[in-house]
């Protein structure tokens, strides 16, 4: 069975076309590279609104069958960043230390990785995990927080995720 992820960017410019979106790409080729499960990527590029948001992670989440949702884009402090709070609103259980250990490995490159607001959280059998907008910083995000990502889905009852060992080594506790 083919494992469904859910790629959201979330920016005003390129969902417009003023520029191609790199950041939707940068997930796709990452997972590529740590996955070896089957996988099909669900991918949408939207503006900065929070419905939009809102109804997008339900649709990948409710109808598409996502096991994993990731945004990128939308989690800094102006006006327009409300990716957090779309994720908040649509998840039924938060998980605060997705975005605790991104910001913590962000730090290690840029002192306004404190500016970032990126959490996570679980709608039904999805995880939905908000990353950085930079190419350069969703690799270092997603390297630091995948390990626990496919256990996570395990425990929710999401699709089962096999990674090259490798690549990309994630921690299941031995049974």
């Amino acid at each position: 069975m083919e494992v469904k992820i859910g790629i959201i960017t979330v920016s005003d410019r390129a969902s417009k076309g003023t520029y191609e979106d790199l950041s939707g790409p940068a997930i796709i080729e990452t997972l590529n590279e740590y996955l070896v499960s089957k996988w099909e990527p669900i991918y949408h590029v939207i503006p900065d609104e929070q419905h939009l948001i809102e109804s997008t992670i339900k649709q990948m989440a409710d109808k598409e069958g996502c096991c994993l949702i990731v945004t990128t884009g939308g989690t800094g402090p102006a006006p327009r960043d409300v990716t957090p709070e779309a994720t908040e609103a649509v998840c039924h259980k938060m998980m605060p230390g997705f975005g605790e250990l991104m910001r913590q490995e962000s730090l290690k490159y840029v002192p306004t990785a404190i500016l970032s607001r990126q959490t996570a959280g679980i709608r039904g059998k999805s995880l939905v995990v908000n990353l950085p907008g930079k190419p350069k910083s969703i690799r270092e995000c997603l390297d630091a927080v995948f390990p626990a990502i496919p256990y996570c889905i395990d425990l929710i009852g999401g699709a089962f995720i096999e990674t090259k060992p490798e690549v990309m080594l994630v921690f299941r506790p031995k049974q």
